[in-house]
């Protein structure tokens, strides 16, 4: 065998084990987080001492339990979507379907640029920002839920863009070409029909960004989050999220229950993010086999 044949085949071997290697490192975390927090998995674990229903209806506090956090973070999550939609699928649209080269190389590495901004640096940006407006034009301006929202939408528009622009181009030519022969504008065109057929890809972009904005820390940590403040009392105020529930009861716990109780809490997150990811790895195989014919 030549140097060259057995280079390449080295390098077979060691790409074939790359694969179980990662396989089997997920495996042993999962192992290992499941096996900490699964006894603590119970309806104490969210709502502690307080009655389900009572909890959800905000009829008493929960002090002892993960269901202020829980609310927390559905608040926070659906704020910064929100505010992230109509940019990132409007940049998307735009780069797909109207942006001149030149121009969309721009915007696609200011996006890059976004996208690869570390969470703690946005976060640092965000609480920046407060100090800036107390000395200027706000005095009584503080952390809060909209802040951190905001700081989170930043981070995740470039996915919804990138993946509008992508479903957007996998569309097939023929639906363009459809479209000229009818007499449609080329808005016409992207809103009445490239849209529409795009739907669930970039569903599938949502989903994702929902995620990416449900388990950051660094973020939210400089931005508004607190160990006990409840339930969110609006957009002004302080409030408890998961990810930071997680960070404080690792850093702060007492004994080892409430150890158990923070890896229960990991547990319950990890099982949010995978179900998101999930969700948008079926919507983005339903958009391939709709439109490429793929498996």
């Amino acid at each position: 065998m030549t140097g060259s044949g057995l280079a390449d085949c080295l390098l077979r071997w060691l790409l074939r084990l790359c694969a179980p290697l990662v396989i089997v490192c997920v495996g042993a975390l999962l192992v290992f987080l499941v096996r900490q927090g699964w006894p603590s998995l119970s309806p104490s674990l969210v709502f502690g001492s307080v009655p389900p229903l009572d909890a959800l209806l905000g009829r008493q506090p929960v002090w002892d339990g993960l269901w202020p956090a829980c609310a927390g973070t559905f608040c926070l999550v659906a704020l910064a979507a929100g505010m992230a939609l109509f940019p990132g699928i409007g940049c998307g649209l735009y780069l797909a379907e109207f942006a001149p080269p030149r121009r969309a190389c721009g915007i696609r590495l200011a996006m890059d640029v976004l996208a690869g901004t570390p969470s703690i640096v946005m976060g640092l940006f965000g609480f920046t920002l407060i100090l800036f407006l107390r000395k200027t034009l706000l005095p009584e301006a503080n952390t809060s839920l909209f802040l951190s929202a905001a700081c989170l939408a930043l981070l995740v528009t470039p996915v919804l863009a990138a993946t509008t622009a992508e479903s957007l181009a996998a569309l097939p030519a023929s639906l363009r070409a459809a479209c000229q022969a009818m007499g449609f504008t080329k808005r016409q065109c992207a809103r009445h029909v490239l849209l529409p057929c795009a739907m669930p890809g970039i569903a599938g972009g949502v989903v994702l960004a929902v995620a990416r904005a449900a388990e950051d820390t660094a973020v939210i940590m400089l931005t508004g989050a607190v160990a006990n403040a409840g339930l969110p009392a609006g957009l002004w105020g302080r409030f408890e999220a998961l990810p930071f529930s997680i960070y404080y009861t690792s850093a702060q716990y007492q004994d080892q229950d409430e150890l158990l109780r923070g890896f229960g809490a990991a547990l319950l997150l990890l099982a949010l993010s995978s179900g998101l990811l999930l969700g948008a790895s079926l919507l983005e195989r339903r958009f391939r086999r709709r439109w490429q014919g793929g498996g």
